[in-house]
């Protein structure tokens, strides 16, 4: 079956990842596993690496896993690449460990932040790593990929360093750090890498290694998509647009307003952007004309410009290739919360691959001044290019270094990581939901970008033959979003031109394609591969855009839910929900109705599981309360509580930061947003959301009377906590349980043991019982979910 033929402007606008010509060390051909020491290397035949790859993750030889696919696609270019996994980042001996890189050295953190990943929400150090063997917490540095850089330049000074990952791509101007509660600078300057890479790296990473193989300075490579680094100058030939400041008069290009439609926009302009509008103006005027004819003659008004004016202060749009939107510096974003919301709304702003600019931010004063230049977001992988990037011949396994004593990785050694993608499929790249705490749109882009079918349908096969424990269930046929396989904006001009933040808030925007025919297709095809006994949905659902497709809806109830369906509404009320630029709970209804109706017609006992966040900005104390209140009448009893995390650089943190709210526009006297701040008041709302733990009920007993409403408090079955007090021990125990600290037994109240919940018959397993999960398909029991916590904001499965 043929793969559709992209006709995307961004499939024309970048080199093809297969068009290079390949370096003389393909010779040496493909490695079961990339080499990590000497001894590998010597069985390969190679005498050294061109290129070493330092990760901060165990490395598990899998397209999940971001060193792999760039090891991989660098070794498909011909160039022998090595791995560096977890080094001890004391000295700089273990950085030598494969010698000397003959190109440069690749840095990651990982597959996450190393400070989300090390440290909980209440900046708490975790006592796990889902990406370590073993799940052992610890085993990468705080900020790992400062680190790293700094001792691969101790150990080979003249090497140059490529950093990349997510940990670099929301780092990639002065940020807030909810760790140290200030704004650090750009890692690129903290780091001294001569290149950051940030989003998806792929086409940057083999440009930059075949012009690096060519013998080109790494310092003269500026004209990299998806590049930032370090110039002292903006050079010549380059117009600068001034954007340091706010409220100053002057020509200022209209931001556009992220509540507004495209054609909204045009309209707002006199022009028009579907070709429906047009017909539609068309249709009216020849209704108002009593006649099917228009007179298309009739134009609108032409101003002409004054000529007393001409010359005088006449402004030109300067080209938006050759042009750079100065932002404030870190000194300034540093002492001004108001210039750095200011700065995070512009950085948003120009992250269309189509019609971004490049970005410039000074760091430092007088002599020591330099300039963090950010080149336009990468141009987005074409469906051949997605299929070559995952076609690769991954080993689809941890490196057997990680091996226990039975050869395997199911023991003591296991990765959970890795336990957590073994059985599923990623099927595309990208969202365009553009929810303020999330981050995958600031790395990955909101480009939705695809696989064929054919190739998703390989790799269901080569699980099925090849993987270890695999008993006939794959756990996930998905990607950031379940739903938007093959979905996009409708005209290729409008996608390139877009400004907007999200394609589906406040609604669904006119322009975009929500056909889920493709998704049903491979769903279909998927479930009838011989072999295959259940195709599970684990990948979070766009409920919003699933309803537009009701015959989407009952293909995934019926066929493609494992008892239970996660979805995450975030939360019931407006305040918090404007913020998160999430939908109301009505949409949630009516997916809730559509699911029960076809698991009714199925004749199956199924639940929708949902998921909310406490404290996230624009969150008030009643908010939570009403939250609360939902969640008892519709009896959902929450085990794992989600804390708003500020991740770096999404929008949600720069509101955290700076109490205003950048999907407008900033002003000294914009709005300002509710933050929720100081660990009582985050207590409170994460107590709301498990209203049902008798530990919450003093503290909960005390904020009702204090918001008047001491008529929740009571015995009835309208009433939210009762009036009497149990004996507790005060402890509590997560999800993640090695990071729960039971309370201290004392004299007054020694710990109750309470014996283990059996399920009754028919009762569904979920977190929301409090017993243990359904079985994932491992063939290994019961498996918790092993990710780096229970946190918005962050990429939910390893990529």
């Amino acid at each position: 079956m043929n793969a559709p033929v992209d006709v995307s402007f961004f499939a024309r606008a970048a080199k093809p990842l297969t068009s290079y010509r390949k370096y003389w060390a393909a010779r040496f051909g493909t490695a079961k596993f990339l080499p990590t020491s000497r001894k590998e290397m010597e069985a390969l035949g190679w005498d050294s690496c061109d290129i070493i790859v330092v990760t901060g993750d165990a490395y598990v030889d899998h397209p999940s896993f971001g060193m792999s696919v760039i090891g991989r696609m660098l070794e498909a270019q011909g160039f022998r690449v090595g791995i560096i996994a977890q080094p001890d980042w004391q000295s700089a001996e273990p950085f030598k460990a494969l010698g000397k890189p003959n190109l440069f050295f690749g840095v990651t953190a990982g597959n996450m932040d190393s400070m989300i990943n090390r440290y909980t929400a209440d900046r708490k150090i975790r006592s796990d790593d889902a990406y370590t063997p073993g799940d052992v917490g610890g085993a990468r540095p705080d900020r790992a990929a400062i680190v790293y850089s700094q001792r691969c330049k101790e150990a080979w000074n003249d090497v140059p360093i490529i950093l990349g990952g997510i940990e670099g791509s929301l780092r990639r101007i002065a940020h807030y750090d909810y760790w140290s509660d200030k704004v650090r600078r750009s890692i690129v300057v903290d780091a001294k890498c001569d290149l950051l890479l940030y989003g998806n790296a792929e086409r940057a990473i083999v440009e930059i290694a075949h012009r690096l193989a060519a013998k080109e300075p790494v310092q003269q490579i500026t004209d990299v998509r998806g590049t930032a680094f370090v110039r002292r100058e903006t050079p010549e030939g380059w117009f600068e647009i001034d954007s340091t400041s706010v409220d100053e008069p002057g020509r200022v290009e209209a931001h556009v307003n992220p509540y507004l439609m495209v054609s909204d926009q045009a309209k707002a302009n006199g022009a028009t952007c579907a070709k429906e509008d047009e017909a539609e103006a068309v249709a009216k005027a020849a209704e108002a004309a009593g006649s099917s004819v228009v007179n298309l003659a009739i134009k609108p008004l032409n101003f002409v410009p004054n000529p007393a004016l001409q010359g005088k202060g006449k402004t030109k749009v300067p080209p938006r290739e050759r042009s750079v939107i100065r932002l404030p510096s870190y000194e300034q974003v540093r002492s001004d919360p108001v210039l750095y919301a200011h700065a995070n709304r512009v950085l948003h702003l120009e992250t269309n691959p189509g019609n971004a600019r490049a970005l410039v931010q000074a760091h430092g004063e007088g002599t020591t001044a330099r300039d963090v230049w950010i080149n336009p977001p990468p141009i987005p992988l074409t469906t051949a290019e997605m299929d070559h990037v995952f076609d690769l011949p991954y080993a689809r396994s941890p490196h057997p270094r990680y091996a226990d004593e039975n050869g395997s990785h199911d023991g003591a050694t296991k990765i959970p990581a890795w336990e957590m993608i073994r059985f599923s499929v990623n099927i595309m790249r990208g969202c365009f939901g553009g929810c303020t705490f999330c981050s995958i749109t600031e790395h990955e882009g909101r480009i939705i970008q695809s696989r064929s079918e054919d190739s998703i349908i390989k790799e269901v096969e080569a699980i099925r033959d090849s993987v270890k424990g695999f008993t006939g269930t794959i756990s996930d046929l998905g990607g950031p979003t379940a739903n938007m396989y093959r979905i996009g904006c409708k005209s290729p001009e409008i996608e390139a031109a877009c400004r907007k933040p999200s394609c589906v808030y406040p609604g669904i925007c006119q322009n975009l394609n929500t056909n889920h025919d493709p998704l049903i297709k491979i769903y279909r095809r998927a479930r009838a591969l011989r072999g295959i006994k259940k195709i599970l949905i684990g990948s979070g659902l766009r409920y919003d855009l699933a309803v537009q497709s009701p015959e989407y809806v009952k293909e995934l109830v019926q066929h493609h839910v494992g008892g239970y369906l996660k979805i995450a509404p975030e939360h019931t009320e407006q305040g918090p929900l404007t913020k998160m630029m999430k939908p109301g709970i009505g949409s949630y209804d009516k997916f809730k109705q559509m699911f029960e109706k076809y698991s009714a017609e199925a004749g199956k006992k199924q639940y929708l599981i949902p998921y909310f966040i406490a404290a996230h900005p624009g969150t008030s104390d009643e908010d939570m309360m009403n939250l609360a209140i939902w969640l008892k009448k519709n009896g959902f009893r929450a085990d794992q509580v989600q804390t708003f995390y500020p991740s770096p650089m999404a929008t949600a943190t720069a509101m955290y930061h700076s109490n205003r709210n950048p999907l407008r526009k900033i002003t000294r006297e914009s709005e300002t947003v509710d933050i929720v701040r100081g660990d009582k008041r985050r207590r409170l709302h994460k107590a709301f959301l498990r209203y049902h733990d008798a530990n919450n009920w003093p503290l909960l007993r005390e904020a009702l009377k204090s918001m008047g409403r001491a008529d929740l408090i009571g015995n009835g079955k309208h009433h939210l906590i009762p009036t009497w007090q149990p004996l507790t021990d005060g402890g509590y125990t997560s999800a993640r349980r090695k990071n729960s600290t039971a309370a201290p037994a004392t004299a007054k109240a020694a710990p109750v043991k309470l014996a283990p919940v059996k399920p009754s018959k028919g009762r569904i397993l979920t977190q929301h019982t409090g017993l243990p999960p359904r079985d994932n398909g491992s063939g290994s029991g019961p498996a918790t979910r092993k990710s780096a916590g229970p946190v918005r904001g962050n990429i939910r499965k390893p990529r």
